[in-house]
C-alpha cells in the first residue's frame, strides 16, 4: 500500500473545518435495530450499518468501544462511526489507531509502554520512519518478492491500512451506501457522489457516467433526508436523528429497489451479532464441566444427565452461530483462522458426544469441554488476530463443493486430533497416579485409539481430496506447498502412532504421549503455515500475531509430557497395558 499522508490529511483538515461542532442534546440512545437497516458495501459485501460499524472499529482500533475517560460511558461502534463521519472534528488527536508490535513502536519513537495500544492518528503520521517502512515494503512486494517482507514491514503495511482506513470514515470514503443501479455486485459510492448535497464536506469519487442525476427526483429526495439526518446527529438531537433514519433507508433503498437488500436480511445478521452465540456457547459448557466435576461423587446420575443438557444447549448455540454464519456468506464457515478454530471447538464436542452416548464413561467430556471452551475463548478473545468479519471469497475458494468436501474434512480432522490430545492429558495424569487409577487408564488410552482412529480418517480423506481441488484450481495433484507438505507430515506422524501401538512399539501410556506430541503437528498445519512461514499458494488464509500464545502452549505441553514422563521413570511406575480380552470387552465382544 502507498500511503500519501500529506494529500489525505489536507482532506481530513478540510473535512473538520466544514464539519460543524456537535454535542449531546440529550441522552436518547442510538436506535441501533434502525441503523442495522441502513446498508454498506463493505469488503465486497452488503452488511448492516451496526455491523459495519463494529468491524471497523475493531480493525482500526482492536476495540469493540472506545473509552472515554474515568467514569463516562464508553463510545460504542457505531457512535465512533458516525461521530468521524459528521463531526470529526479532535478525532485526529485521540488515540484510535492500534499499535502493538514492540518492535514497530520502539522504531517510530513511540511509547513502549505494554498497556498502551492505540495512539492517535497525528501523532503516527507525523512519524517519518513510517514512511520509510512503507517504502521499503512496497519496493520489496514486486514480482518474485512478495514472500520477503520481514514482520517489522509487514506490521508497518497493517498500520499504513489502519490509517487509511481512518482517513476513508472522516473523508466519507469508507461509507458506501449509494446502491448500484443495476448490477447486484456492482460497486457502491458514498453519498456525496449523488450531486445533490448543499453543503458536501468530503471529496466525490470520479464515475463516468454517474450512476444518478443530479436532477434525479430519487436522488434529490435521498441527499435531501441524508443532509438532514447527518445535521440532527451534528445537533445532538438523537431522537430526529433516529426518525429520520428508517426514511434514508426508503430514500436509498428507492434508489434500486431490486438492489437493496431487504430489512430481514440486515436485521438477521444484526441480530446474530447482538447475540454473540459462541461467547454464550463457552459459557455454557464451561457450567457442564462444572457440573460434570462437582458431581462425580455425588449426585452422578442427575449430574450427569444436567451435563447432557448443558452440553446439548451449548452444541445448539454453537449449531445457531454456524447456521448463521451460511446464511449470511452463502458459504462453509471454514475459510479463516477464526472460522477453523470455532469449527474445531463444535467438532471436538459433537465427536465427544457421539462418543460419549456409546461409552457412557464422562470421559469424552472431560476432554472435550475444556478443549471447547478454550477454543472458544481464543476465537472470542483475540479478534484482532482471529478476524471474525464475514467476507467475501477469494477466487480460489469459490467452489462450494470442494470448499466444503476438502476444507471441512481437513478441519474436522483437526477436531478428533483435538479429543485426542485432551485425552491424551487425562491419560497421562492417570498414568502418573500409578496402580490406583490403572482401570481408569485403560480405558482412557482405549478411547485415544477410538477419537484418533476418526482424526486419521478423516485427514487421509481430506488430504487426497486436497489432491483432486488442487488439480481442479491450479493443474497440479501435489507441489510440495508448505500447507501441502505439513499435511501430509501430520498424517505421516498419526500412522506412524497407531501402527507403533500395533506393532507392540508402545502401549497406552506411549499413545497419550503420541497424542499430545503429535497435535503439536495439527498446530504447525493450521497456525504454523498461515502465520509463521505464510508462503505458499495457500495464501488467502495467511494471517500475523499470536506466535507467543502459540509458543507458550507448545512449551507448555513439551514440560507436561516431560513431566509426565519423568514422573514416571523417576518412581518406577508399572505402565497400565490395555490387553486384548479388555479391548474386546469395551468393543462389546467385537474384536
Amino acid at each position: 500500500m502507498m500511503l500519501r499522508p500529506k494529500t489525505f490529511l489536507l482532506v481530513v483538515i478540510a473535512a473538520v473545518q466544514l464539519a460543524s461542532a456537535s454535542s449531546r442534546a440529550d441522552d436518547t440512545p442510538l436506535d441501533t435495530d434502525a441503523l442495522a437497516t441502513l446498508a454498506v458495501q463493505d469488503h465486497g459485501r452488503k452488511k448492516p450499518f451496526t455491523t459495519f460499524a463494529q468491524e471497523t472499529l475493531l480493525e482500526m482500533s482492536g476495540a469493540s468501544s472506545l473509552p472515554q475517560g474515568e467514569g463516562a460511558k464508553n463510545l460504542s461502534a457505531e457512535e465512533v462511526m458516525l461521530d468521524l463521519w459528521f463531526t470529526p472534528q479532535g478525532w485526529d488527536d485521540r488515540p484510535l489507531i492500534l499499535v502493538t508490535y514492540g518492535e514497530l513502536k520502539k522504531k517510530l519513537g513511540l511509547p513502549e509502554v505494554s498497556d498502551q495500544k492505540q495512539f492517535s492518528y497525528n501523532q503516527l503520521i507525523a512519524q517519518p520512519a513510517l514512511m520509510e517502512l512503507l517504502d521499503e515494503a512496497q519496493k520489496a512486494q514486486k514480482p518474485g518478492m512478495s514472500d520477503s517482507l520481514t514482520q517489522l514491514q509487514k506490521e508497518a503495511e497493517h498500520l499504513g491500512e489502519r490509517l487509511r482506513l481512518f482517513q476513508d470514515c472522516v473523508t466519507g470514503q469508507k461509507q458506501a451506501i449509494v446502491p448500484h443501479p443495476a448490477k447486484p455486485d456492482g460497486r457502491w459510492l458514498p453519498i456525496q457522489n449523488l450531486g445533490t448535497l448543499d453543503h458536501p464536506v468530503w471529496p466525490l469519487v470520479e464515475i463516468d457516467p454517474p450512476y444518478y442525476a443530479a436532477s434525479d427526483a430519487r436522488a434529490v429526495q435521498a441527499g435531501s433526508v441524508f443532509q438532514n439526518w447527518g445535521q440532527a446527529y451534528q445537533a445532538g438531537d438523537i431522537a430526529k436523528f433516529n426518525a429520520l433514519t428508517p426514511q434514508l433507508v426508503t430514500a436509498l433503498s428507492a434508489l434500486s429497489p431490486g438492489i437493496y437488500p431487504p430489512p430481514g436480511i440486515l436485521k438477521f445478521e444484526h441480530t446474530y451479532m447482538q447475540v454473540h452465540p459462541f461467547r454464550w456457547a463457552w459459557v455454557i459448557y464451561l457450567l457442564a464441566l462444572l457440573t460434570l466435576g462437582l458431581t462425580a461423587l455425588w449426585l452422578r446420575r442427575g449430574g450427569y444427565q444436567l451435563t447432557w443438557l448443558l452440553v446439548l444447549t451449548g452444541l445448539a448455540l454453537e449449531v445457531y452461530g454456524l447456521a448463521c454464519r451460511i446464511i449470511i456468506s452463502g458459504r462453509p464457515p471454514v475459510t479463516n483462522m477464526y472460522e477453523t478454530v470455532i469449527w474445531v471447538s463444535f467438532g471436538a464436542m459433537v465427536f465427544a458426544v457421539l462418543l460419549e452416548s456409546i461409552y457412557r464413561q464422562r470421559y469424552f467430556f472431560y476432554a472435550g469441554l475444556p478443549a471447547s471452551i478454550l477454543a472458544l475463548i481464543v476465537a472470542d478473545g483475540q479478534p484482532t488476530i482471529l478476524d471474525a468479519s464475514i467476507n467475501p471469497l477469494t477466487a480460489v475458494l469459490r467452489n462450494n463443493m470442494w470448499l466444503t468436501i476438502h476444507v471441512l474434512t481437513i478441519v474436522s480432522s483437526y477436531a478428533a486430533f483435538t479429543l485426542t490430545a485432551a485425552l491424551g492429558h487425562i491419560a497421562l495424569g492417570l498414568g502418573v497416579g500409578g496402580r490406583r487409577f490403572e482401570p481408569a487408564a485403560k480405558q482412557v488410552q482405549f478411547f485415544i485409539y477410538r477419537a484418533m482412529q476418526i482424526g486419521v480418517l478423516l485427514l487421509a480423506a481430506g488430504t487426497i481430496l486436497g489432491g483432486v481441488w488442487a488439480n481442479y484450481s491450479w493443474g497440479r495433484f501435489w507441489g510440495w506447498d508448505p500447507k501441502e507438505t505439513w499435511a501430509l507430515i501430520t498424517l505421516l506422524c498419526y500412522l506412524a502412532l497407531l501402527h507403533g501401538r500395533l506393532a507392540g512399539w508402545w502401549g497406552g501410556f506411549g499413545l497419550a504421549i503420541g497424542s499430545v506430541v503429535c497435535f503439536l503437528s495439527v498446530l504447525m498445519s493450521w497456525y504454523g503455515v498461515n502465520f509463521i512461514l505464510g508462503k505458499g499458494l495457500h495464501s488467502y488464509g495467511f494471517g500475523t500475531g499470536g506466535l507467543s500464545y502459540v509458543a507458550v502452549f507448545a512449551a507448555f505441553e513439551i514440560c507436561y509430557v516431560a513431566f509426565c514422563l519423568g514422573w514416571v521413570k523417576r518412581h518406577k511406575i508399572a505402565l497400565p497395558r490395555l490387553d486384548a480380552s479388555m479391548e474386546r470387552s469395551m468393543l462389546g465382544g467385537k474384536s
